[in-house]
């Protein structure tokens, strides 16, 4: 049976595709820069594959026909000839909407999405790219703040995303990888509805039963909390694309269903299930 061979399988989609490629009875094997912290299903084995480190590509891919790839530019030419030489006959790029913005290219979010997929387009291997926008577990960002002060700093509460849920990205590439008549596509993926950040918020405080307020806050404010953690040019990246989704709503496509057979999940679905994390 071919080996599908899952990159990034600490993740919160990675770590998904696993159990739901096992569960439909495929053969998997996950993937890591630090393998032993892996907890697959019994029968899984656990590899090492750092993205970066082209020394590690040959054990991980060997025997495999099929890879669901991160995103991971330092290592995409090395990794490609890696799993030529390996027979891989198909990748499933998770990459990002933001490939399709005019100005990818030289946005720091796209950049490196858009370059994996210019790279995989010009190998001989077939590849399909999943693009979902804003993930619903973005919301951990706020985890912090709504446990210990019951409000989250918004610098712009009016922007939208249509958030979709982890699991759907996974269901995704699970379809991708068994229907040999996607292979070669690429797809926009997105949550059923679009959501201003001010709503995610009541969603949660809802979901939590807690009172949340969300706190608008000037571009310079939210700049300074967070470049302790955050690179200016992601940072000010985040920003431009809040402004510019500020009271526009986000475009709901509908390709998570027509791939996984059903309705995308809710973001409050999400909120519900992960409730735990936003409480103290």
């Amino acid at each position: 049976m071919p080996t599908t061979l899952v990159t990034g399988s600490r993740g919160r989609v990675g770590s998904a595709l696993v159990r739901l490629l096992h569960g439909a009875g495929h053969d998997v094997r996950a993937a890591s820069r630090s393998p032993e912290q892996l907890t697959p299903p019994a029968g899984v084995p656990a590899v090492a594959c750092d993205l970066s480190d082209p020394a590690t590509f040959a054990a991980a891919l060997d025997g495999t026909d099929s890879v669901f790839l991160y995103a991971e530019p330092a290592g995409i030419d090395a990794f490609l000839s890696h799993a030529e030489a390996a027979g891989v006959t198909h990748v499933v790029l998770l990459s990002s909407s933001a490939v399709l913005a005019p100005d990818a290219a030289d946005n720091p979010i796209a950049a490196p999405h858009l370059a994996v997929e210019q790279a995989l387009a010009a190998s001989p291997v077939t590849a399909t790219f999943l693009r979902p926008g804003a993930f619903a577990g973005n919301a951990h960002q706020w985890a912090h703040p709504i446990r210990t002060q019951g409000a989250v700093d918004l610098p712009y509460p009016g922007s939208h995303t249509s958030p979709i849920d982890e699991t759907d990205v996974a269901e995704a590439a699970l379809a991708v990888l068994a229907d040999p008549g996607l292979r070669g596509s690429a797809h926009h993926l997105t949550g059923p509805e679009t959501l201003t950040a001010a709503e995610q918020i009541e969603i949660l405080a809802k979901a939590t039963g807690r009172p949340v307020t969300a706190h608008a806050v000037s571009r310079t404010a939210w700049l300074e909390s967070v470049s302790p953690f955050m690179p200016a040019p992601l940072a000010g990246a985040l920003l431009d694309y809040w402004a510019d989704s500020d009271g526009v709503p986000a475009l709901v496509t509908g390709e998570t269903e027509r791939l996984t057979g059903r309705p995308a999940r809710t973001f409050t679905a999400w909120a519900e299930a992960n409730a735990a994390a936003f409480r103290p």
